[in-house]
């Protein structure tokens, strides 16, 4: 009976062991994660991109990694998103965004970037077609995602933009914020203002 209590104790040791072990060992592992969040907060972009690309080559030289910590991988390539697109290169954020796992939001970004690119874009037919591209892509995120009512507003925006450039498929780049909210017709009842 005693030797039976001592070799359950002894069991329970390693474990609280190895369970020490492990989160050391996962503690510094996702070290660059933690380096590229501070960093990201104090809106050092590139120490926080850099930070995230060390974690992310982590992972990618041990790809089981990737399984056993999934949501450290997805924040640290979303982030990388993130940062892609609050600096304007879309093209990156979209090619990124192709390899991303589906928890960094991978349809969301590309979507936001491909949107961002119809705005910049002055040719009506590849404005169009960047715009329809967004939409599939919101689209996507909102299955994703149902319950994220910003990803739900931007799908939303992008949708009636899309849908009013189809009725009206000849206004020139800069007019297409007016296509979201018309003028009133003459002799039409003005909607009562709230706020």
């Amino acid at each position: 009976m005693i030797s039976a209590r001592r070799s359950g104790r002894t069991a329970l040791a390693f474990a609280a062991c190895a369970a020490g072990v492990a989160a050391l060992a996962c503690a510094r592992w996702t070290r660059p994660i933690a380096e590229g969040d501070a960093a990201f907060a104090r809106g050092d972009w590139e120490t926080a991109r850099a930070a995230y690309a060390e974690a992310e080559a982590r992972f990618d030289r041990v790809p089981v990694a990737r399984q056993l910590l999934p949501r450290d991988f997805a924040r640290a390539v979303a982030a990388q998103l993130a940062i892609a697109y609050r600096r304007d290169e879309f093209d990156e954020v979209i090619d990124k965004a192709a390899l991303a796992p589906p928890l960094a939001a991978p349809h969301f970004w590309a979507g936001l970037a491909y949107f961002a690119k119809s705005r910049a874009d002055a040719k009506l037919e590849d404005q169009s077609g960047w715009l329809m591209r967004a939409e599939e892509e919101l689209r996507l995120a909102v299955e994703a995602a149902p319950d994220d009512w910003d990803t739900k507003y931007d799908f939303e925006l992008v949708t009636r933009l899309a849908a009013a450039l189809r009725k009206q498929p000849k206004p020139p780049p800069s007019q297409l914020a007016p296509l979201l909210r018309p003028e009133p017709r003459a002799g039409s009842r003005q909607p009562r203002r709230v706020g």
